[in-house]
């Protein structure tokens, strides 16, 4: 059996779990109270640790907003479009780890505006749900050609869409099984870590229906492993590491973070003393601080010292992979099954035998207790120093090789971190964050300007939780993209520094193709001027600064006013357009290679006449 079919067969077998009980529930008090169909999904939300909704208010969607609004602890955080505010559910979700973001849109130009936020969620196994408040259940049916229609009475064609960016989806269209279809959406959501679509009929909103199926809390732990399956799969990873005596390494990945495994991963190279390193996604799933850990591993990209570490293993526990481009080094790993060992949430691989269905949420903590006895000989082997020193430049200009371990002087535990795709994303990797660092940043989609509403997202996520400061770096060619989100968060109170790189362009772009090409210029904004013109009072609820010079920016990280953030602040840095960090050059060189925009012309063709 395929591991997808395994998945759906034990998505199932919850699904039929969570029934028995609520039938058990409703048993017990079978005349409960009613509640509206609305709010029943509202309180499902506030169960799962929602305290904030992202969207924009449409005619199809407002009935159902009063609810939102009217509850005590959910917060409707308005956005300026849709693209933005799914975004911001994106950082939102992956902040506030074992939650999920949410959005409401209204039906068909609401909800196309949101599905490429929907679509980078999917990619990157974020728990999404997207709300579309759609007509009537009565309008559905008649087909009258309504606004927001394409006219051709086709109400399901949005819906058909979407089915291609989310794992589950749901068109709720009566009131009897309406919680149900909540409920089952809302687990998929969280078990598979991905973004899931609810259609609510402004009627249907309205219906009330019996509210004792809230008593019984929706259960998001991953399913059981089957234990003989399980116990065999143990007996191969220990044999095979006991073959290579002992010589391993931990390789942790994104879906480390996303399927909640981060506790499992620490007590694993803890309690093993293997040492640790991470692909550019996984950043952070390991705390960068700690003893073992060795650094970032990008296939041919990598620091020399950790490429030959972690290649030269003879067994690699792979956790969580995404093998990406620009998570691999552009498909540079070199690391032959025959070595590997991958854990997945719903699967596990040795070597070249799959074990569908043996997720690692439960697999890693009898692995750990397995292995630990290897602890002597894993703590004997070496770990490079995984540090970042500010280099010693005969100028004032702030350069890439400057400007990154310069940051990392200036992190500090409890920080959220946000790069954007390109410049800063790949800059940001090579600096050691202090413990308890986040870092967010959309590798895989890359679509660029997502940082911004996924900044706002993640500061309020953060606030909830206790983290001291929301840091984004962005290329200025970027935020011209999404730069309207600034203003929600003047709105909702939230203080993050936003370091805007003015590099002229898009520098990402000139590396892979086109270095002197129009196309990858843009226009000057006046940076320091956004924040007031998007309703900051300078001084009091915001502050820009504008930074030319290593002096100047470094004084300025030194101001303990600065670094304090009590207020939104902007600062714009004059970087050189031609200037990227080393990862950057390295990688856009590969995928020039692999794109192959220059053809190889027959000899003569082109010449001049």
């Amino acid at each position: 059996m395929t591991t997808a079919a395994v998945a759906q067969l034990q998505a199932e077998v919850n699904r039929l779990r969570h029934e028995l009980s609520t039938v058990r529930a409703h048993e017990q008090a079978p005349t409960g109270e009613s509640i509206f169909v609305g709010q029943y999904l509202v309180e499902r939300l506030v169960q799962l640790g929602v305290t904030k909704m992202f969207g924009v208010p449409g005619d199809f969607n407002l009935g159902f907003l009063d609810f939102v609004e009217d509850h005590s602890k959910i917060d409707w955080v308005g956005n300026c479009n849709e693209l933005n505010a799914a975004y911001a559910a994106d950082g939102y979700a992956r902040v506030k780890e074992g939650s999920l973001g949410v959005l409401t849109t209204t039906f068909g130009v609401g909800e196309l505006s949101a599905i490429n936020g929907i679509a980078g969620a999917f990619s990157e196994h974020v728990p999404i749900l997207h709300i579309v408040g759609v007509p009537s259940t009565s309008q559905q049916k008649n087909k009258p050609m309504l606004h927001h229609t394409l006219g051709d009475g086709r109400y399901d064609a949005y819906h058909l869409a979407a089915q291609h960016v989310v794992i589950s989806s749901t068109s709720l269209i009566n009131k009897e099984t309406a919680a149900a279809e909540i409920d089952r959406v809302l687990t998929e959501c969280l078990v598979m870590a991905r973004p899931v679509y609810l259609m609510l009929p402004t009627d249907l909103a309205y219906e009330r229906i019996p509210s004792y199926r809230l008593k019984t809390p929706l259960s998001t732990e991953p399913p059981a492993n089957d234990p003989d399956v399980e116990q065999f799969a143990l007996d191969e990873i220990a044999k095979l590491i006991e073959e290579a005596g002992q010589d391993a390494i931990i390789l942790v990945d994104a879906c480390a973070i996303r399927h909640s495994v981060k506790k499992e991963v620490h007590e694993l190279i803890q309690r093993t003393g293997f040492p640790a390193y991470a692909a550019p996604m996984g950043k952070t799933a390991v705390d960068e601080q700690h003893e073992r850990y060795g650094g970032i591993y990008v296939g041919s990209i990598s620091h020399p010292e950790i490429k030959e570490k972690v290649e030269n293993a003879k067994v690699i526990i792979s956790i969580g992979a995404l093998k990406s481009d620009f998570n691999t080094g552009n498909f540079t790993y070199h690391i032959p099954t025959s070595r590997t060992i991958e854990l997945h949430s719903d699967h596990t691989t040795v070597q070249f035998a799959e074990f569908p269905g043996i997720g690692m949420k439960r697999l890693l903590p009898k692995l750990t207790a397995r292995i630990q006895p290897f602890q002597p000989d894993a703590k004997l082997i070496p770990v490079p120093s995984f540090t970042l020193p500010l280099p010693q430049e005969d100028n004032d200009i702030i350069t890439q090789t400057y400007l990154w371990p310069r940051m990392g002087q200036f992190f500090r535990p409890k920080d959220i971190i946000v790069a954007e795709t390109g410049t800063s994303s790949f800059g940001v990797l090579e600096v050691p964050f202090p413990s308890g660092a986040v870092f967010i940043s959309q590798i895989l989609w890359g679509s660029i300007g997502w940082t911004v509403g996924s900044t706002l997202g993640a500061a309020l996520a953060g606030r909830d939780l206790g983290y001291k400061r929301t840091i984004l770096f962005i290329g200025d060619g970027s935020l011209q993209l999404t730069v309207q989100e600034l203003s929600a968060m003047l709105r909702s109170g939230v203080t993050p520094i936003i370091f805007v790189l003015n590099n002229a362009g898009y520098t990402i772009e000139r590396f892979l193709h086109g270095m002197e090409r129009k196309y990858n210029d843009i226009a000057n904004w006046r940076w320091t001027k956004l924040l007031e013109t998007f309703g900051g009072e300078q001084g009091k609820t915001c502050q820009s600064h504008l930074v030319k010079t290593k002096q100047e920016l470094s004084a300025l990280l030194d101001d303990p006013k600065f670094a304090a953030a009590d207020k939104i602040q902007l600062v714009e840095m004059i970087m050189q357009p031609r200037d990227a960090p080393r990862a950057l050059k390295r990688q856009a060189e590969l995928s020039g290679k692999t794109n192959r925009y220059v053809a190889e012309l027959p000899e003569g063709v082109g010449e001049a006449v």
